[in-house]
């Protein structure tokens, strides 16, 4: 089974190689295989519709092999569901990590938030090599902490705390990540209807 990513986040690609890893006859690919491979702008008004630009425009380069396109955020009550589709870019176009989390954190205490609930939500296209296009939806919820803690993840994971546990995401790593994060739900529904084909 051929598979192509239509991302170049080394984080996301990380969690899918852990994520796809039962699947033996696996030949794992992403957009950066491509040489002259330029993403499209993700100009959507939902999670749904970034993950069909980015899946989209990977398959009008590789027709007839499975693609797989995700777009995933953050959403906050306390922000009014903020940063959501922004998420990745919640600091500015170019923002790192760290420059998103603080942005996070600041307007979370401009006018003090009580309420730190808050959800990561991904939505999943994939494409069959017969040009069937599959949606697959995961969330998990959790809280905002008052500070990043933690090494392992990427994105938000420092300072999202899962609903249940005392830990953040970066805490508790990619074994808890691999089984439980939004991205995790989403992947697992592909796979189960995987199975079916």
């Amino acid at each position: 089974m051929e598979l192509w990513l239509a991302t170049s986040n080394k984080g996301k690609v990380s969690e899918y190689k852990i994520g796809l890893r039962d699947l033996t006859d696996l030949k794992l690919f992403t957009q950066n295989d491509i040489p002259s491979f330029t993403p499209r702008p993700e100009d959507g008004k939902t999670f749904l519709e970034n993950a069909q630009i980015k899946a989209r425009t990977l398959k009008a380069v590789k027709p007839g092999v499975w693609i797989l396109g995700e777009d995933s955020g953050l959403e906050v009550e306390g922000l009014n569901n903020l940063p959501g589709i922004h998420t990745a870019r919640y600091a500015g176009p170019k923002a790192s990590d760290n420059e998103n989390i603080a942005k996070l954190l600041k307007m979370m205490t401009i006018r003090p938030i009580q309420n730190r609930r808050a959800r990561f939500v991904c939505s999943t296209v994939v494409f069959t090599p017969t040009g069937e296009e599959w949606h697959f939806e995961g969330a998990l919820s959790g809280n905002i902490a008052t500070k990043p803690s933690g090494q392992m993840g990427f994105g938000y994971d420092p300072v999202f705390v899962p609903e249940g546990q005392t830990q953040t995401l970066a805490e508790l790593g990619p074994g808890y990540k691999s089984q439980n994060t939004h991205r995790a739900i989403a992947l697992k529904a592909f796979l189960e209807k995987l199975k079916s084909v």
